[in-house]
């Protein structure tokens, strides 16, 4: 079975860091891409990043550009969002979700649409204090 399982979220001051883990299982791992969405409430869900486990190309979006960074492990089969400068508006539940390693060379549009995404873990916490 396909397996996403996010962790590392918490609460932490404005200016603060975290650093998400999405450990993944149940498929070839070097043929996805992993994302990280998030999802604040009463709002939509948002694309934040996305890496190539193929290549390790990279997205991110304009708000999280300077301050997160994807990686990934793929002997380990898992994927890393380290997030500094938080800042209250990052305040959401944080997932992880695979799509085919093809997205990120597509459409720039699409690498962080939701609905190109066929696998999800749980989200987790984050809380950024002001």
């Amino acid at each position: 079975d396909v397996q996403l399982q996010a962790s590392g979220g918490g609460l932490v001051q404005a200016g603060g860091s975290l650093r998400l883990s999405c450990a993944a299982s149940g498929f070839i791992f070097d043929d996805y891409a992993i994302a990280w969405f998030r999802q604040a409430p009463g709002k939509e869900r948002e694309g934040v990043s996305c890496i190539s486990n193929k290549d390790g190309s990279t997205y991110y979006v304009d708000s999280v550009k300077g301050r997160f960074t994807i990686a990934s492990d793929n002997a380990k089969k898992m994927v890393y969002l380290q997030m500094n400068s938080l800042k209250p508006e990052d305040t959401a539940i944080y997932y992880c979700a695979a799509t085919g390693f093809q997205v990120v060379h597509g459409d720039p549009g699409l690498i962080l649409d939701s609905n190109e995404y066929d696998y999800w873990g749980q989200g987790t916490l984050v809380t950024v204090s002001s």
